[in-house]
């Protein structure tokens, strides 16, 4: 049973909403896992490590990726551990900090990732394209006003 089958017509709709959010958010998630699993032998959470680190090309700290995959640090150690054992990414020193060193893509890494970010925005795109240009406009403006809401909530409560 899916999130979704929990809610009754009775609850409320934003309640009914907020659950079939999550049961799509699950869906498409487990079919992206899948696919890298099958496709690239890898897993979701080295794909948005990599992905973290194609956007920073002289490579983040590791308390930097932890903070940006929010996972602890011992999630990334673990996964850069791997992917430095498969050649993918590589450590630097950092200049006057003998503890810290940046995590960076190697150009194998980059070749990699680029050829997984590839597949899997055509596996996204495939996701939603049971609706309209329009349809996904609308939906992408109405949930940045749930994202922008719920932000500034979180500041109230602070």
């Amino acid at each position: 049973m899916d999130m979704e089958a929990r809610a009754h017509s009775e609850h409320p709709e934003a309640l009914r909403l907020w659950l079939r959010l999550l049961t799509c958010t699950q869906i498409v998630e487990k079919q992206v896992r899948t696919r890298l699993r099958e496709r690239f032998d890898t897993t979701l959470p080295r794909f948005d490590l990599m992905a973290q680190l194609e956007r920073a090309p002289d490579g983040l700290k590791m308390n930097e990726l932890s903070r940006r995959m929010m996972v602890t640090g011992g999630n990334v150690t673990g996964i850069t551990d791997q992917l430095v054992a498969e050649g993918l990414v590589d450590r630097v020193a950092v200049a006057g900090d003998r503890r810290a060193y940046r995590v960076r893509l190697t150009p194998k890494g980059r070749k990699s990732f680029h050829e997984m970010a590839h597949q899997h925005e055509g596996w996204i795109v495939e996701a939603f394209a049971g609706l309209s240009d329009k349809d996904i406009a609308t939906l992408h403006k109405l949930l940045g006003k749930v994202k922008d809401h719920a932000r500034s909530r979180v500041g109230a409560m602070a």
